[in-house]
């Protein structure tokens, strides 16, 4: 879940030594991503749609913990490269929905219909974010823009969840709405990316009957 390099260098000293024991125990990055994963899903799936939001937030934050753990793992063991990027991106799709998931459990169960909606658009909308800039690499074009990536999402929807737990009442909701709004802003920003690059190009209109001129012609 961090992306900050920053952050990175401030936990690693805390991270190494761990790392370290945890590979001298047989312990591998992968088993550690798998974990990660799974106490997210219990986070959210499991204590958000019965409101405990502050532990269930308390359980996610330590996921970040082993997101760190397993990228060091794989530096200290020499086991980083594609099937690991893959491994820790896809797994991350599946913590994101089971946050957002649990989110719209809660909405519907306490009949919140504006607030459920939010919750399915940044649902939803997340996975579309997401598989823009896929699709997009995969059609050689990029799309690494947008107000509101994964991490910006993350934060303010686990902060309002703490603060809703903690007796903010309303913010819940409010910063669903928003991030909804800030998801199809995002990807309408995405979708005008691409297509500015994948736009073909205009035809000459210098040659004759819309034919493309001859390469090999030197007046053209």
């Amino acid at each position: 879940m961090l992306n900050n390099a920053e952050a990175r260098g401030f936990i690693a000293p805390v991270v190494t030594p761990i790392a370290r024991a945890l590979l001298r125990v047989g312990v591998t990055p992968d088993m550690v991503t798998y974990f990660g994963t799974a106490a997210t899903v219990v986070g959210a799936l499991v204590f958000f749609p019965r409101g405990q939001f502050v532990v269930g937030v308390l359980v996610i934050l330590l996921v970040i913990l082993s997101d760190l753990l397993d990228g060091t793992m794989a530096r200290m063991s020499g086991r980083q490269g594609p099937w690991g990027a893959w491994l820790d991106s896809t797994l991350d799709r599946v913590g994101d929905g089971a946050i957002f998931g649990g989110l719209l459990i809660w909405a519907a169960w306490n009949q919140m219909p504006w607030t459920t909606g939010f919750a399915w658009v940044c649902l939803v909308g997340g996975a579309v974010i997401s598989y823009a800039k896929a699709r997009a690499e995969s059609v050689g074009a990029h799309a690494n823009v947008g107000i509101a990536e994964r991490a910006e999402r993350l934060i303010v929807g686990l902060a309002a969840a703490l603060l809703e737990g903690l007796g903010v009442t309303g913010a819940l909701p409010v910063a669903l709405g928003v991030l909804a709004v800030l998801t199809l802003v995002t990807i309408g920003q995405r979708a005008r990316v691409v297509r500015q690059q994948l736009r073909p190009p205009a035809p000459d209109r210098s040659a004759p009957d819309g034919a493309a001129p001859d390469p090999q012609d030197p007046v053209s």
